[in-house]
């Protein structure tokens, strides 16, 4: 195991443990099959508002378009050339802005969270603020939906007389009565935000702005055993560190876990699952166009031996768990065995809790 420069590799693991992210100098695998992410051509990522007022109804928009006419769903969108993501939220819920000549009553939450300032004023007439990321869902590079917590900071709720082509109107919703939805999906979403709000099982985790040309990967790569050791997975050239992964457009955002274990141990790789748990942070810039329109993924990834496996007669066999990871066959890479206490402690409990942000594959 390789000592030299392991330091700051520890260094870099804890920046991104506390929701943090690096530079994306290198993609080390899979680039030759992927190219420039660009929006409108390769890639459409989404965003998504869920918020609530005091009384926990939930903010809701009246569609406009002729396909989903009258139909309500949450402010939601598609993030547009030179836009972040949450330029985009801002964007979307603008929509729900009525004229000042009307205003409405409306409630505001009262999280007390420090958060960049973005408008929902688009789609719902209302100034708010994302607290966090709730849920990533993907199918593969080309559709990425990122579903954010918001809060209501300001504005006034869009009524009828303030319809336009984007939206007719916006409502709070007390999620019982009926109310014609243009798809149920946002009902797990909504059902997501009020479980966060109630009991956030995961940091607060907001893009964080550095830019990424591909969508990529990177992976915290880990194998644990009975003693609570802890390795990760890292390439040694040109400087120990930890592996990213171009998106196949063909494969969920995830297999890109599934590419690097298969290249630096194939034989192992048919007996072990690659779980990527979860996002411990994600980048994202969007400012030029095809250059900057990636999104790097943080993830932590585990590889479980599959404990289920069958012999030559086809029995089952129950394998005891292994005490150290599965060899290396690549010489591009090398497991590296964590030292520091403090973070074998936090990789240990987010391995085993999973308290990080959900990056769900719709495929």
């Amino acid at each position: 195991m390789m000592e030299e420069g392991s330091w700051q590799v520890e260094e870099q693991v804890e920046k991104l443990l506390s929701g943090q992210g690096s530079e994306v100098t290198t993609c080390d695998v899979a680039l030759d099959q992927s190219k420039p992410a660009t929006l409108r051509k390769n890639v459409t990522y989404i965003v998504c508002a869920v918020i609530f007022n005091q009384q926990e109804e939930v903010l809701m928009v009246q569609e406009a378009k002729q396909d989903c006419y009258r139909l309500w769903y949450l402010p939601a969108g598609r993030v547009e050339v030179g836009e972040s993501l949450e330029e985009a939220l801002k964007r979307e819920v603008r929509h729900t802005h009525t004229h000042s000549h009307a205003r409405t009553h409306t409630h505001t939450l009262t999280h007390t969270h420090l958060c960049v300032c973005v408008q929902v004023k688009e789609e719902a007439g209302f100034d708010c603020e994302p607290i966090t990321l709730l849920l990533i869902q993907e199918q593969g590079p080309q559709w990425i939906r990122f579903i954010y917590l918001a809060k209501v900071t300001g504005g006034d709720i869009k009524n009828l007389s303030a319809a336009d082509q984007e939206s007719l109107q916006a409502s709070w919703w007390d999620r019982q009565s009926v109310l014609p939805l243009r798809g149920r999906d946002i009902l797990s979403l909504i059902d997501c935000g009020l479980k966060y709000l109630h009991d956030p099982w995961h940091p607060e985790t907001l893009p964080v702005d550095l830019s990424s040309r591909h969508l990529v990967q990177r992976l915290v790569l880990v194998f644990t055993n009975a003693e609570n050791q802890i390795w990760i997975l890292l390439i040694k050239a040109p400087v120990l560190h930890l592996p990213t992964a171009a998106a196949l457009k063909t494969h969920a955002v995830t297999w890109a876990a599934n590419m690097v274990v298969q290249e630096a141990m194939p034989s192992a790789y048919h007996d072990h699952d690659v779980n990527t748990l979860g996002v411990l942070s994600l980048q994202h810039n969007g400012r030029q166009h095809g250059k900057s329109d990636g999104v790097c993924f943080n993830t932590l990834v585990k590889l479980v031996p599959d404990h289920v496996q069958r012999d030559e007669d086809g029995e089952t066999v129950e394998r005891t768990q292994a005490a150290q990871p599965p060899p290396v066959e690549n010489p591009r890479y090398v497991w590296f065995e964590v030292q520091k206490p403090t973070l074998r402690e936090r990789l240990l409990e987010k391995t085993k809790t999973t308290s990080i942000l959900p990056l769900h594959s719709l495929y």
